[in-house]
């Protein structure tokens, strides 16, 4: 124990946090019985087969609007692609990947499975259109099973014309063959488009194109008797791009129709606009990237069916239409008994809502694969014990390590679309409780990467295209730098999940409406087993979490040998040599490594320093609240307290007995409208606090879904269901503020279009990157009162 004048130290929130899980892991482990050593790598093996090939194809190309890739490193990778045709400069603005700047008035999945369904609509007001796409999944052969796309899109305003142009290209990644079987034909192809290709990966396959009856070129364009080129065909490009340049296809198309209309204009042409951005309908012979241009009017509608040789069925119109017709009343269903929202009284629109955000985070989820940038120039100085440590940087010695592969959620599409280590643990929070094996196969992903010293980089940065949406000062990763390892409470929620084992078989009884056993599971490939195989086979779970316990032991014990604070001197009086800590990487105005960058923090830094997010630390009787713990310009210990989040961690984390006076303060911050209250969710700062909406002000009083979600499980689970003398005002808090976050959130997405990063301490509104469906979504959670 350490005391500073009379305080003592506590608890340790996030290393507590860590060696709780990992002893839970451990009696977990124990407690379930297992398979003989072979017999489990055996089953393993099968179990890992069978999640391939479910989960091989998907929407895991989370940064464009739309593209489809395999789960391969190298594989097929396909993309969508529009602008307008009718004014000169719309060729200019074609919508790829997601931005901001493009100013969509939405786009969002309204219903995504994970595995099989993904329905997404995108409202592109500039260009008068709204478009959909809907993607299904079929199970069968060797290689995933077969996928289908429908591309569709009609006018947001009736009295007014969409005309576009609508691209969708194909790129192969790696060995293998694609090749346009159609006669090629200088004025267009004719319908339906095929393509034959092959890989490793992938074996055999064919892709095919197909224009649904609707579609039609745009009306304005003047009958001719022999067009050139012939804009009732589709128009088409074939290259030799170098496998890692897939990527830039928006670069590689837009070259080629900047070459079409500076010819035109050269030419003095007088031949309506939409001629003027067509592709060259060329081929290489050696091509490994087809792009496919429709001219349309809208509405329209074209299908795309990728077919594997190895699978017994073939993906047609009438298949993938029934498909999704079935696909979707499932989800819908499925969504209700998982999250009971309409018997909580929530009304279509809500659900829909609801729906929305959880689709989002799934369509959300990405397949990287790259290099990432690490600096290890700084492995003398993780210390960083000189008063001025911030100034005393070594030469930058980045470096590009071997490539990696990351299966993750994202925060944000257009801002964010990576891997955020302090973020994903609350993403598996909301994905495990609709798909337990797919939020497990996310977690094995990341606790993967803990590398031999048990380090793991805080953003996972992999590859060319993840790097060019991340500025240049925030590429590199530093080995001496932590993050808040909340995937361990996604990890506990598992484990919570096999302890409710009988309730899931009696669940899927109900579904399949036939007994199963442990052979069934083991090798069945059923999907209504399949998101829950990893909690009803119990020698699977035991598998994994046995994984998954070695890679969090050595996680924590870097934790403790890396971010140590100094418990000695300064008056500090203490029994333990390094049981407090602080983390590394301060700058006098950021503790990025945190997670809350710009929150008042010492200032400035000093290496006697106590983080209380890091260790529950002081108890403040003059502020009524626990602080971190610095030194004043007499070198004497002292706290410097700035209430907000960082207040109220040890309550966040259920390590508040219920009848602690402790307690009694922190929920008097919580409900203080001078604090911490607000109508629209509790505050990152309070509002007395003199750095509250200053400078960036982005942990300085907007409000964040994640930590209020936290609040509001720790009141709902810890506080709230305990007589004692503070059960009362928890309710009343749990209450309210559960209203207003569904609240704030629901109208900003209703007023918007988006669920937002944060929302503003002054009026609710939505704030930064849009959409944000990472933990923004866990209002989902909120409204089912599922913590």
């Amino acid at each position: 124990m350490v005391s500073n004048k009379n305080n003592a130290f506590r608890n340790l929130p996030i290393i507590y946090a860590i060696s709780c899980v990992a002893f839970t892991v451990f009696v977990a482990l124990n407690a379930i019985a297992t398979a003989e050593p072979f017999e489990e790598m055996l089953l393993e093996a099968s179990a890992a087969r069978t999640t391939n090939q479910s989960l091989l194809w998907g929407t895991y190309r989370p940064n464009l609007y739309f593209g489809v890739r395999p789960r391969f490193p190298e594989s097929l990778m396909t993309g969508l692609m529009w602008f307008g045709v009718d004014d000169l400069t719309e060729w200019q603005q074609i919508r790829h990947a997601c931005e901001q700047e493009d100013n969509l008035d939405e786009y969002s999945y309204k219903k995504h499975d994970g595995r099989t369904l993904a329905v997404q609509t995108l409202t592109d007001s500039a260009n008068n259109v709204t478009l959909k796409t809907e993607f299904l999944k079929v199970p069968g052969g060797e290689h995933g099973g077969n996928w289908g796309v429908r591309i569709s899109g009609v006018p947001n305003r009736e009295e007014g014309i969409s005309r576009l142009s609508i691209l969708y290209y194909f790129g192969l990644n790696g060995e293998g063959s694609l090749e346009l079987k159609n006669k090629l034909d200088a004025d267009g192809l004719s319908d339906p488009i095929l393509l034959k290709g092959e890989s490793p990966e992938l074996g055999s396959f064919s892709i095919e194109m197909e224009n649904g009856p609707d579609l039609k070129i745009p009306s304005n364009i003047p009958h001719e008797s022999n067009p050139f080129p012939n804009l009732h065909k589709t128009q088409y490009w074939g290259h030799l791009v170098p496998g890692d340049d897939i990527w830039r296809a928006k670069e590689y198309v837009n070259g080629q129709i900047t070459l079409n209309v500076e010819n035109k204009i050269a030419e003095g042409s007088t031949r309506p606009l939409p001629y003027w951005f067509t592709l060259r309908n060329k081929v290489r012979e050696d091509s490994n990237f087809y792009v496919f241009q429709k001219i349309v009017e809208a509405p329209f509608q074209f299908d795309i069916y990728f077919n594997s040789d190895s699978s017994p069925t073939q993906m047609d119109t009438a298949s993938l239409t029934s498909g999704l017709e079935s696909s979707i009343r499932e989800f819908d269903q499925r969504f209700e008994k998982t999250f009971g929202l309409s018997e909580k009284g929530f009304n279509e629109k809500e659900i829909d809502f609801a729906k929305m955000a959880l689709s989002n985070l799934i369509g959300g989820i990405g397949y990287f694969y790259g290099s990432s940038i690490v600096d290890r120039s700084y492995a003398s100085e993780v210390d960083e014990d000189d008063i001025q440590f911030w100034t005393q940087r070594p030469v930058p010695n980045p470096q590009l390590t071997p490539p990696a592969v990351l299966f993750t959620a994202t925060p944000s599409r257009s801002f964010f679309p990576r891997g955020f280590y302090w973020d994903e643990g609350f993403h598996q929070i909301l994905l495990g409780k609709w798909d337990n094996d797919l939020s497990l196969e996310v977690i094995k992903h990341w606790t993967s990467l803990i590398d031999s010293d048990g380090w793991v980089a805080r953003e996972q940065i992999l590859g060319e295209e993840a790097r060019s949406k991340v500025p240049l000062e925030f590429q590199t990763q530093y080995p001496h730098y932590a993050n808040p390892p909340t995937l361990l409470m996604s990890i506990m929620a598992y484990i919570e999940r096999l302890d409710k084992v009988d309730d899931e078989k009696k669940r899927i009884y109900d579904a399949i409406g036939k007994p199963f056993d442990d052979d069934i599971i083991a090798t069945t490939d059923d999907p209504r087993i399949l998101p829950n195989r990893h909690v009803l086979d119990r020698n699977l779970a035991k598998s994994s979490l046995r994984r998954i316990y070695s890679k969090i032991k050595a996680n924590y014990r870097w934790f403790k040998r890396t971010q140590w604070g100094e418990i000695k001197g300064w008056g500090r009086e203490a029994t333990s040599n390094r049981e407090a800590y602080r983390w590394r990487g301060r700058t006098p105005g950021h503790t990025l490594t945190s997670g809350l960058d710009d929150y008042p923090r010492p200032s400035p830094p000093h290496p006697a320093e106590l983080h209380t997010d890091l260790l529950y630390l002081h108890w403040s009787e003059t502020d009524q609240a626990f602080c971190d713990l610095s030194v004043n310009e007499k070198d004497e210990s002292v706290f410097v307290c700035h209430k907000g989040y960082l207040s109220l961690f040890p309550m966040l984390l259920g390590l508040i007995p219920h009848d602690s006076p402790k307690l009694g303060a922190i929920l008097d911050i919580i409900d203080d409208p001078e604090e911490l209250w607000s109508k629209y969710g509790v505050r990152s700062l309070s509002k007395s606090n003199e750095f509250f909406n200053t400078g960036e002000n982005y942990w300085r009083g907007p409000i964040w879904i994640n930590i209020n979600y936290l609040v509001l499980s720790s009141i709902y689970k810890n506080y709230a269901p305990k007589p004692g003398p503070y059960q009362s005002k928890a309710q009343k808090i749990y209450k309210e503020l559960r209203k207003n976050v569904i609240k704030t959130v629901y109208q900003e997405y209703e007023r918007t279009g988006y669920p937002w990063e944060q929302y503003s301490a002054l009026n609710g509104k939505g704030r930064r990157s849009h959409p944000f469906t990472g933990w923004t979504a866990l209002v989902t959670l909120i409204m089912a009162e599922n913590y």
